[in-house]
């Protein structure tokens, strides 16, 4: 329950860097007394919050598994943002985040929807909503997620649309098991990455260990290529489970990815840049499921290698339209794809990958309204699981086949041992299309009409409570005029938020998190899912656009950015359209680049926006793969404002300097100076330089 205040002026600058005293802890903590605030300007749970977060952060897809049918980025905690909602219910009974609603009457915006989570939490409690972005994947998940629909009919269109993918792609992903040659459906395929050195071809992969089994382990010769289970603690209980029989392992030695150099030549491996990238890559081990047999490992069979090059030559014939269409531009993430000789996005999918997504786009067809928008996102997601780009980290004894999928580290990752999965697998596995309906829509719309919400006791344990009454879906409106006219009505409007088709002062909360200046860049990557949903969905959404409009820097600069420029046009129309004595402005932002705070600042102040308070609230695990390891903020700040001169209180006093030893006080501390720096008459050249002398000093000694 953080609040920050100060009886003292603003001091110019040059106190700043000489060496103005640091804020006292109750200088920090201490409570505004404001009559006429609203709740959240004079306090917000924070204990209450981190607890939850704690927990959520672990696995934000099963505690709010609606809002999780689509991939996107850097998504906060649904119950940080459902506590931020709470706190303007205008029934103080109704800001217990247990209680049913709460906000009914009240418009909420968010200008920057990205994963909709401001969305699903402020249509749960009773308010019509308007999310916008420029990017057209945040529309047509919203759209999916939140429009009301029965799961029985989508179960039903789904089994269909699955029995026709099967039957058409099926023999394409079918083996036979070494023990009875009965056929069965592969669940995946690993491949190795062609190398060569002045004196041979090898084939580079993770490690020889394929599964760890209780007591056993399932590994490939380096030399035969031979598959064999070896009995833990004995040395001759050697099992060989399945020798190739096809050209496989015949012309290359295998290698891990450990071995950098040919112990021969002393020429360090390259890698086969001038073909594509899906042909860079062999099969080395073939994972499937015998009805009489089990699961089992072989080497790819003739009859194996076969299916791969009838499929290989059927890709010729594939026309997705335009080649140009699916040409990678150089951006900041997908600089990475040109910087390994990655010019299309067709080159990372597999041929069978492809034939898969031709059926699909077919099939498609068939169908209209939201099954057909279902599905379409179904498979657009799916292609996170069914790409070249996919790692393999199955061999641990508790995650057989489970796949590392192209974004877990929010960046392109090219990979040794790839994993080439079975989209159409009819057993439920990892990233095929049973597995994703379950959990991405089953899951997810059965929770929608029955929320659940952790509660944590003193003692630590956990309850989960239902919320009856609650509804996460709502009725799609276009016009601003129909959103008033019930409640839970949803207005989805794609475009630049620069320019929003909304009334002057008509919306009581703008809840949002903006993007995350030039570190998560959603846009460019989000281009791996837009080629191929332009072609799914083509009458959903408009396709296409310019990634440079969106609001993320390329790189930290010291003049104006487009960060700055966008956000600051965002924020300008936030004013604009945000009620202007009882509205607020809330969104979670952390940093460590001064740069970023300085650009954020900036924004603010040129849209005239006072900060009213900030509170600190735990947001990353440690252990999350994208910032394990590193010296990463697992905080938020949590940031409340109003329209200059609308109930804003005494100034914020400034620091001396800002810690980053501590995630939660370096959040804390640039919560205080941003409300500071909003209130101060600083340039916008002072501005960045307060930033980078705070932060900066933070860092000594």
């Amino acid at each position: 329950m953080t609040e920050y205040s100060s009886s003292k002026k603003i001091k110019p600058l040059s106190d700043v860097v000489s060496g103005v005293r640091q804020l006292t802890l109750d200088e920090l903590i201490r409570p505004r007394q404001t009559e006429h605030s609203l709740s959240i300007d004079r306090a917000f749970p924070e204990e209450f919050v981190n607890d939850l977060s704690r927990q959520e952060v672990f696995n934000k897809h099963l505690f709010r598994p609606n809002t999780y049918l689509h991939k996107w980025w850097a998504r906060r905690c649904g119950s940080t943002f459902r506590t931020i909602l709470k706190q303007f219910a205008a029934n103080r009974e109704y800001r217990d985040y247990y209680a049913s609603g709460g906000l009914e009457g009240l418009t909420v915006l968010d200008p920057m929807m990205g994963g909709g989570t401001t969305l699903h939490e402020a249509i749960r409690l009773g308010a019509n909503v308007i999310g916008a972005d420029i990017d057209p994947i945040p529309i047509v998940q919203a759209r999916a997620s939140l429009t009301q629909v029965e799961l029985t009919g989508l179960r039903a269109a789904f089994n269909r649309f699955f029995a026709d993918l099967h039957s058409s792609l099926g023999p394409y992903f079918q083996t036979e098991c070494p023990v009875c040659e009965q056929t069965a459906d592969i669940q995946y395929v690993l491949h190795g990455l062609r190398k060569k050195c002045a004196c041979r071809n090898v084939v580079q992969i993770d490690q020889y260990d394929l599964r760890h089994e209780d007591d056993a382990k399932i590994s490939i010769c380096p030399e035969s290529w031979e598959i064999y289970r070896k009995q833990n603690g004995q040395q001759a209980a050697v099992e060989t489970l399945s020798s190739p029989t096809g050209t496989v392992g015949a012309t290359a030695n295998l290698i891990t990815k450990a071995e950098k150099e040919c112990p021969s030549c002393g020429q360090k491996y390259e890698e086969l840049l001038d073909v594509p990238l899906y042909a860079r890559y062999t099969p080395i081990a073939i994972v499937a499921a015998c009805p009489e047999h089990g699961s089992f490992f072989r080497s790819p069979s003739k009859a194996d290698l076969m299916r791969i090059k009838r499929a290989d030559e059927r890709r010729s014939e594939l026309d997705f339209g335009p080649l140009e269409d699916f040409r990678v531009h150089d951006g900041p993430k997908s600089g990475d794809l040109l910087r390994h000789h990655v010019r299309s996005y067709l080159d990372v999918f597999s041929s069978r990958q492809l034939l898969y997504l031709q059926q699909a786009i077919r099939q498609l067809r068939d169908y209209e309204g939201m099954d057909r928008l279902t599905l379409g996102m179904l498979v657009s997601t799916s292609l996170e699981f069914n790409a070249m780009l996919c790692g393999y980290k199955g061999w641990y004894k508790r995650r057989p086949g489970a796949i590392r999928h192209v974004f877990a580290l929010h960046a392109y990752s090219f990979q040794y041992t790839v994993l080439e999965n079975n989209p159409v697998n009819p057993r439920k596995s990892s990233g095929n299309l049973q597995l994703l309906f379950r959990d991405r829509i089953e899951r997810g719309r059965k929770w929608s009409v029955l929320p659940v919400e952790r509660k944590i006791e003193k003692d630590g344990k956990r309850e989960l409570v239902k919320i009856p009454g609650e509804f996460d879906d709502g009725v799609e409106v276009f016009t601003q005029a129909e959103l008033v006219h019930d409640r839970s009505r949803f207005w989805l409007i794609q475009g630049d938020s620069q320019s929003l088709p909304l009334d002057d002062h008509s919306v009581d909360v703008i809840a949002t998190d903006p993007p995350y200046y030039d570190s998560v860049q959603y846009s460019n990557l989000a281009a791996f899912f837009r080629v191929w949903l332009k072609r799914l969905l083509p009458d959903e959404a408009k396709w296409n656009y310019d990634e440079s409009d969106s609001a993320v820097a390329t790189k930290a600069t010291a003049g104006t950015s487009n960060f700055m420029r966008v956000l600051a046009g965002i924020f300008a129309e936030c004013g604009r359209v945000l009620k202007k004595q009882t509205g607020r402005m809330v969104f979670t932002f952390h940093h460590w680049d001064p740069g970023a705070w300085a650009e954020l600042t900036l924004a603010l102040k040129s849209a005239e926006f006072r900060l009213m308070n900030a509170y600190v609230v735990y947001s990353e695990h440690p252990i999350s793969v994208h910032i394990r390891n590193l010296n990463s903020i697992r905080h938020d700040s949590v940031l409340v404002f109003a329209l200059d001169g609308k109930g804003s209180s005494t100034p914020w006093t400034p620091l001396d300097a800002i810690d980053t030893n501590d995630s939660e006080t370096f959040c804390r501390q640039c919560g205080a100076t941003l409300g500071w720096l909003l209130e101060s008459a600083f340039s916008p050249a002072e501005i960045r330089a307060a930033w980078k002398k705070l932060i900066r000093d933070g860092t000594d000694g």
